[in-house]
């Protein structure tokens, strides 16, 4: 599989600094940096520098029924709280939505110098599992980031149309001036998370799903994963939360908050729907070990009281954040007891970090939350 350069390259040289085109290199052949790994790149973990986080303002009302207009406030949140930061790239479809958004921003004190938006067709809101997942390159490596292109399906080809979303990586690297390379299967950002020291996690039902890559097998998964993300070690949970239409996205269950150290959603109501997928998870969590051979380090974080909209139970999880330079923003759904516990597990996790909850009852109703709608950009 050959990928395709894009733009020139430009290392960043603030936090605060995302390269823009307009200052061309020369360029090595695209198949010199296949596989990624083999030239030194790797996917940082969440919590180290980031450039910057690209979102998509939401404007498909097929997303939220009967309730899009409760949503922009809630970005406009989330803008200002990660611009305090770090820069935030804003996706939107046309001056016309800018000048929305613009609006919104202004009247939530959210109109920061360091956002920016771009004029790029999407087709819904959900970057995480569309945009490009970037890679830091090492010592050796001949760019200082790559930016990988996975097929997007819409998971599984649930929502259709999906041609825009998947075309967003080639016009975000285009942007930032960084070569492009082509991943070769489906897979959605929220599908995955790492420590940025070696290891995976993911989901059985997901990565696994006949609707992702039927042509794959397990062993051929990870060794794309491993190829292309710099990962050593790939960690398989199984089964994720009633409501997730992402057929068990890790995000919502599992994520790491250190090399060794992961925080888990747990069920504590053994009637609950959610219970035995939560705690087999737990038990599989217990047994393991990642790439520098640590046992897994596990810190349990609670569920909310079930999330129901129009008779439908919702995916609603505390899992389900995003870690920025100075900031973690964690979904609340108003269960006042579970909000606090969840919001204290992650404050010791992240004691350098404001952690910062934001009602997400509405934007869960398009079954994601936080995690779902950023992508983080390394610094480097």
């Amino acid at each position: 599989m050959q990928g395709t350069p894009i733009g020139p390259v430009q290392a960043a040289r603030s936090k605060n600094d995302i390269p823009r085109p307009g200052q061309p290199e020369t360029m090595t052949e695209p198949h010199s940096l296949l596989p990624p790994a083999r030239s030194g790149y790797r996917m940082p973990a969440e919590w180290e520098p980031h450039a910057g986080t690209w979102i998509t303002w939401p404007q498909n009302p097929e997303t939220w029924p009967g309730n899009l207009a409760a949503i922009p406030p809630v970005y406009a949140q989330l803008v200002r709280v990660l611009a305090e930061s770090e820069e935030v790239h804003i996706l939107v479809n046309g001056p016309e939505v800018e000048a929305t958004a613009r609006r919104i921003l202004r009247e939530h004190r959210a109109d920061a110098v360091n956002v920016h938006f771009h004029h790029v067709r999407t087709n819904d809101a959900w970057a995480r599992d569309y945009a490009p997942i970037f890679l830091r390159g090492g010592a050796e490596s001949p760019y200082p980031l790559v930016a990988v292109n996975w097929e997007y399906n819409a998971w599984g080809g649930k929502y259709p149309p999906w041609d825009a979303d998947n075309a967003v990586p080639r016009a975000v690297a285009e942007y930032v001036g960084c070569p492009l390379v082509d991943g070769g299967m489906v897979l959605e950002g929220g599908s995955i998370d790492v420590d940025g020291a070696g290891t995976l996690l993911t989901t059985e039902q997901c990565l696994l799903n006949p609707n992702r890559n039927p042509g794959l097998s397990r062993e051929e998964i990870e060794q794309r994963l491993r190829d292309f993300l710099g990962v050593r070690k790939v960690l398989w949970l199984g089964e994720g939360i009633e409501g997730d239409d992402t057929d068990g996205h890790v995000d919502d269950l599992t994520r790491f908050v250190a090399p060794g150290v992961v925080v888990t959603a747990v069920e504590a109501d053994r009637q609950d729907v959610n219970f035995a997928a939560l705690d087999g998870n737990l038990r599989r969590l217990r047994e393991m070990s990642d790439a520098e051979g640590r046992r897994l380090e596990v810190r349990e974080l609670p569920m909310p009281a079930p999330v129901v909209h129009k008779g439908e139970r919702l995916p609603a999880s505390y899992a389900n954040f995003h870690i920025a330079n100075r900031a973690v923003v964690v979904p609340v759904f108003g269960d006042r007891k579970a909000d606090e516990r969840a919001l204290g597990v992650l404050r010791e996790c992240f004691p350098g970090r404001e952690v910062t909850g934001l009602h997400a009852a509405e934007l869960v109703q398009g079954f994601g939350a936080f995690h779902c709608i950023t992508q983080q950009q390394p610094f480097v």
